[in-house]
């Protein structure tokens, strides 16, 4: 007779992706998963597979809760300046108890060379972050909030890769006035 599960999935999966995102894959033993997680390890391979697997799916969680939040966020702005203040806030200052930096981008740094599985999950994420940025472009270019001198496509290109370097700036001493600065000065060049 088999066993039912004694765990949440959703729940000892925000377990594992946080320890992924604090840690990095290749420091993440499955004896730390294990623990971590509160889960047997028979249980972990029962429901998510081998450690890659699971890390895999680490990534789509991750991608899914941060899309949903910014998403969330970008709605209740006002203009197309507060949903950028918002946005960058957001990366420099993280979530409360949550690891600095950016599963998708520490892993992307970590892992995508090697690994097509990683490279692809860190490319598609990157991608909706355009996305979502481009819409913002555009939105503030319409309301004539943003200049619109340059392509939006062009200028979440750009406004994703000052994402992508505070992201990792984040997870050094780097003091957070400068993270600022910086994405405050990324806002301003937008503006007329």
């Amino acid at each position: 007779m088999a066993r039912s599960k004694e765990f949440e999935e959703n729940e000892v999966l925000d377990k594992a992706m946080k320890l992924f995102w604090e840690q990095g894959y290749e420091k993440t033993s499955l004896t730390d998963l294990v623990e971590h997680m509160g889960v047997h390890r028979r249980s972990l391979y029962d429901t998510f597979g081998d450690k890659h697997t699971l890390f895999l799916k680490a990534m789509d969680r991750f991608r899914a809760k941060v899309n949903a939040e910014l998403t969330r966020e970008v709605k209740r702005s006002k203009t197309a300046t507060e949903a950028l203040q918002l946005i960058f806030s957001f990366i420099i200052n993280g979530e409360e108890d949550s690891p600095s930096g950016c599963l998708m981008v520490n892993s992307a740094v970590e892992l995508a060379m090697r690994d097509a599985n990683v490279d692809l999950k860190s490319t598609e994420s990157f991608t909706l972050s355009e996305k979502l940025l481009k819409d913002i472009i555009l939105w503030g270019q319409q309301d004539e909030e943003f200049s619109s001198d340059y392509n939006a496509d062009d200028l979440a290109e750009h406004l994703h890769s000052v994402c992508v370097g505070l992201r990792v700036m984040t997870r050094t001493s780097v003091p957070k006035e400068k993270l600022h600065r910086i994405a405050d000065l990324s806002i301003k060049l937008l503006h007329k």
